[in-house]
């Protein structure tokens, strides 16, 4: 599949990566460090001591006090941007799938991140496997993203505690890290997004269900499958029974938004019947993720 059309890739040119926390990064880019540095922005003046750097002397405040002061500025550094994409077999469910969803969404996220300047980190896990595209940075290496992404394949079961621990123990560094997952897991989500809490990551949480989950079109004596684990269950469909079942779902979407906000992760809930240019341009930008 062609993850993102030629025309959109010319819209979020336009846009870039927000993230909530300062990052400390090795070298300037486009996210504000609280460190000092040298950039374009002023921070304040300090005294001038022996050995500091003659050119951010304020040579106008010397001319009017006949003192030394030097001129600090906030330096401007990168940000690491990580992306994990949920490929556990359940991502494959509805029309279109959560899993072309979610990686087009981690194409369109990419994207934005290499072309302000950012360092990129690309993983999609299952029980069966984790696949890492190894990080990057600039639009000339973006070709690697979209060929990693679009040559992907779901299978297995959903493993996030594990999957988001070992990503956690990789990469050290602070940063922005972004989850896209349908978080059906048995497990559970939260001790996996406690492992980025713990190191201190701006963490943001897309989750993605398709319409076919939130309204499903059911009736009458049924055998249902699970997916990942091949559990069977006979249950007779009626409206009483999709009531109760749409009360879980939306239950279930509320409790992982509220588990967020108090942790302070951001989240935004993506329904897969939502038309894709528009949840990029218009809903992200809502939610602060992109500017």
């Amino acid at each position: 599949m062609k993850l993102l059309e030629e025309d959109f890739i010319r819209k979020l040119d336009m846009l870039s990566m927000v993230s909530r926390k300062v990052v400390v990064g090795r070298i300037k880019g486009e996210q504000r460090s609280r460190r000092r540095g040298v950039s374009s922005e002023f921070a304040e003046h300090r005294d001038y001591s022996p050995g500091d750097d003659i050119r951010f002397i304020d040579w106008n405040i010397y001319g009017r006090l006949d003192r030394l002061f030097l001129k600090l500025f906030f330096e401007e550094e990168d940000l690491q941007v990580s992306i994990l994409v949920d490929a556990s077999r359940s991502m494959s469910y509805g029309q279109p799938s959560k899993f072309d969803y979610a990686r087009r969404l981690a194409a369109a996220l990419g994207y934005i991140a290499a072309a302000g300047g950012d360092r990129v980190c690309i993983s999609a896990f299952s029980s069966e496997a984790t696949a890492a595209l190894d990080p990057f940075r600039g639009k000339r290496q973006v070709w690697r993203m979209f060929d990693f992404l679009e040559n992907l394949q779901p299978g297995g079961g959903t493993c996030l505690s594990a999957a988001c621990k070992a990503f956690a123990l990789r990469h050290r560094r602070r940063g922005f890290t972004i989850v896209i997952s349908d978080f059906l897991d048995e497990g559970g989500y939260e001790d996996a997004l406690r492992c980025f809490i713990a190191r201190n990551q701006d963490v943001f949480v897309l989750h993605v269900l398709s319409r076919e989950e939130l309204e499903p079109q059911l009736a009458g004596d049924l055998k249902l499958l699970d997916c990942e684990t091949t559990d069977a269950a006979e249950v007779s469909v009626h409206a009483a029974l999709l009531k109760s079942y749409r009360t879980t779902v939306n239950a279930f979407c509320r409790n992982l938004n509220d588990y967020c906000g108090r942790r302070g992760l951001g989240y935004l809930f993506a329904a897969t019947d939502t038309p894709f240019e528009q949840f990029v341009l218009n809903y992200l930008r809502r939610a602060g993720l992109i500017r």
